[in-house]
Order: structure tokens, then sequence, then C-alpha cells
């Protein structure tokens, strides 16, 4: 069986001669009360036939509920996740948190108890400086982090 594939994008901007990253906090109860490893580069999976740009678009307006903002994407490449890849672009830009309507899915909550609940894909987004990121991001994803970083150098 082949290995999923997510795509996404990684937005950061420069303020006072620092980067930040934009990161989103993982919705769903299990992630409700957690902070460290808890947030995401916003992106999802990438369906057949479409090409992972594309996706990594599509996901980025999805679960922000923002269009992408305009400018070129820096392929930061791969890194496994779990059961998946995940591959990353860079985008130079700036957001406002306060701006965010995140997408939903439904989950089964409590855990095999067949009732469904409508929850946000991020229940929210911030913006980190990148030794702060690297804390809080997914484990796996830490390394697109380093990848902007040593960009920037």
């Amino acid at each position: 069986m082949p290995r999923l594939l997510s795509a996404g994008i990684l937005l950061h901007r420069r303020r006072d001669g620092v980067t930040e990253v934009l990161l989103g906090h993982l919705g769903g109860p299990y992630w409700a009360r957690q902070h460290e490893r808890a947030w995401s580069i916003p992106k999802g999976v990438v369906e057949d036939g479409e090409e992972p740009v594309d996706a990594a678009r599509r996901e980025f307006t999805e679960e922000l509920g923002v269009p992408v903002p305009d400018g070129p994407l820096v392929d930061l490449g791969s890194v496994r996740q779990s059961r998946k890849d995940v591959r990353i672009w860079a985008l130079e830009g700036d957001l406002d948190p306060g701006s965010i309507e995140p997408g939903t899915f439904e989950m089964e909550w409590p855990p095999r108890s067949g009732r469904t609940i409508v929850v946000p894909e991020l229940d929210r987004v911030a913006w980190f400086d990148l030794e702060t990121a690297a804390t809080v991001v997914v484990a796996a994803q830490a390394e697109h982090l380093q990848r902007l970083a040593a960009l920037s150098d």
C-alpha cells in the first residue's frame, strides 16, 4: 500500500530581524489541553491525481479559511510523519491570526461511543519565532523549520 502524502504551506515573515512562522493548533478534544507538539503547519492529504503544490494551496485555504497570499513558493521537501510523508512549501507573507475561519471535520467522540462531533481543523493560529516554533510544532515538522532557517542564513 502506498504511503499517504500530505502537502502544506509554511507562511513566514520577518519582524524586527526575527523570522516568524504561522502555525495552527490542532483542533478537537484530544489536543485541547496540549501545547507542546500540538501545533502544525497547515497541510492535508494530496488527493489522487492532484499535484502536491495544488493540494498545499487547497489545504491552506480549507484549514485557515483565507486565500493563499501571493508570492513564490519555495519547496522545503518532505519528511516522514507517522504513516505519511509531509511535503511543505515556504511562502513569505503576513496574515492576521484574527482573520482565520478554520475549516471543520467530523470525528467520533468519545472514542468508540458512536457519537459524532464537529470540530475545527485548527482551533487557533499564531506566529512563533523559529526557536519557539521548534518546541511546539509536531516533532517531525521541526525539520521543515530547520530547512527554512537554512534558507535565511
